[in-house]
């Protein structure tokens, strides 16, 4: 039976757009995986240590991986694109970011992963795009749903939707 999984895709540096396009491109050539659904692109304010705005977007995807094995095909992704983590360094400019946000209605701690994603909450960037994919998903932990989240989220960061092709 397939898992639910629910992405949230970034990008900064470089080629923002081509970046997502090419990250949706290598998530559907995974074996036994299907995008169901993709939001629209949207600019966003950087956080932490970023310079330049990024392009975000969020996808709901059917996978045969367990969450451990989808994280593993994520970072590898990530890494074929020319990711390069800083140690110590948090929320920094990227090629592309890859993150697991919802797993069905798993909940994982552990060192490598955490689902849901800990700060869904915090940051309208990943709350618009995924509101476009999944309004009505349950967070596991804070019982609300994505709307509800968004509704009430305190994060002033600009966050605007880009035009189809931008």
């Amino acid at each position: 039976m397939p898992h639910r999984a629910f992405v949230g895709v970034g990008s900064n540096l470089g080629d923002r757009t081509g970046n997502v396009n090419e990250a949706i491109d290598k998530l559907l050539a995974l074996p036994d995986t299907r995008i169901v659904r993709l939001s629209s692109f949207y600019e966003s304010e950087p956080h932490g240590d970023a310079k330049t705005w990024f392009v975000n977007a969020a996808l709901e995807i059917e996978t045969e991986f367990k969450a451990t094995d989808f994280l593993k095909q994520l970072k590898k992704i990530e890494e074929a694109m020319g990711r390069k983590r800083v140690k110590g360094k948090k929320w920094g400019s990227r090629i592309i970011d890859l993150d697991i946000l919802f797993f069905d209605q798993e909940i994982v701690n552990s060192r490598n992963l955490k689902i849901p994603h800990p700060r869904i909450a915090e940051r309208r960037f990943v709350l618009l795009p995924l509101a476009e994919v999944a309004p009505q998903h349950s967070h596991p932990v804070l019982g609300q749903t994505v709307s509800q989240i968004l509704a009430t989220s305190q994060d002033t960061k600009r966050v605007t939707l880009l035009p189809p092709g931008a």
